[in-house]
């Protein structure tokens, strides 16, 4: 049976006078992208080029809503009522929507960011919220979210299309979530060390979590943080190795 996976990777955080540079470049290699909503990156004039750039390389477009945290990049913990959560993401996705449709496009999924993507995997009730935020605009969208978490169960519950993410970038903890970035294993920085993670959970359907064990995932779409500092790099050997193994890159 031919594998298949989609390759996602966050793009648009930049502001002011937008320049290409690696996001269009990281465009050849993914199949899908979210794009930033404004909230914890990204304004006006950049979500709109990004999402003109990526219609044009016929990818995946996904809205990437985020706490309201310009200054932390949307990695800080806040603390928000499930209706606050629930409006913070109908706005930004909206925005997104209608920025695809304006140009000719539609939006394809949705994949919560930073602080409120992690709060969100372990707290049912934020969970819940972006969710339901998701349905209220158009339950055909895709919810992107942590594999084995409440992102999926609790999207599945109200019947949303879910896509089980892993990350290329990120190392695990044997409980499933990801490392806190505070912690100094957080990130991969070696490509062939990022290859291999990305093989196995596509193969395998495991991860090598930081403790030495192995422990069970899906993943239907793995991450790339375009912000990473070896991000290019990442993506290049990724698809390529991919490739190699006769595993298909496509959207969900």
């Amino acid at each position: 049976m031919l594998l298949t996976v989609d390759l996602n990777c966050d793009m648009g955080e930049s502001f002011g006078a937008w320049q290409m540079g690696r996001d269009a470049e990281l465009m050849d290699y993914v199949s899908s992208v979210n794009i930033a909503c404004g909230f914890h990156a990204g304004d006006a004039s950049v979500i709109r080029k990004t999402v003109e750039t990526a219609i044009e390389k016929n990818i995946a477009v996904g809205a990437h809503p985020s706490f309201p945290d310009l200054q932390g990049f949307g990695r800080r913990q806040m603390k928000m009522s499930p209706d606050e959560i629930f409006d913070i993401v109908l706005y930004q996705v909206a925005a997104l929507k209608g920025i695809c449709e304006a140009s000719g496009a539609a939006l394809h999924h949705v994949k919560p960011h930073g602080a409120l993507y992690n709060q969100a995997a372990t707290d049912k009730n934020v969970a819940e919220a972006i969710a339901e935020a998701v349905r209220a605009i158009d339950d055909d969208l895709i919810f992107y979210g942590l594999a084995n978490s409440f992102l999926i169960s609790e999207a599945e519950r109200i019947n949303l299309k879910t896509a089980s993410e892993a990350f290329a970038d990120r190392t695990y903890q044997p409980d499933g979530t990801l490392t806190p970035r505070a912690e100094p294993n957080a990130l991969i920085e070696t490509v062939e060390k990022s290859v291999e993670q990305v093989l196995e959970m596509i193969a395998a359907q495991t991860v090598t979590a930081t403790s030495g064990e192995k422990i069970s995932i899906r993943a239907d779409t793995v991450c790339i943080h375009g912000d990473g500092a070896h991000a290019l790099e990442f993506a290049r050997e990724i698809n390529r190795r991919l490739k190699e193994n006769k595993i298909l890159i496509r959207a969900v």
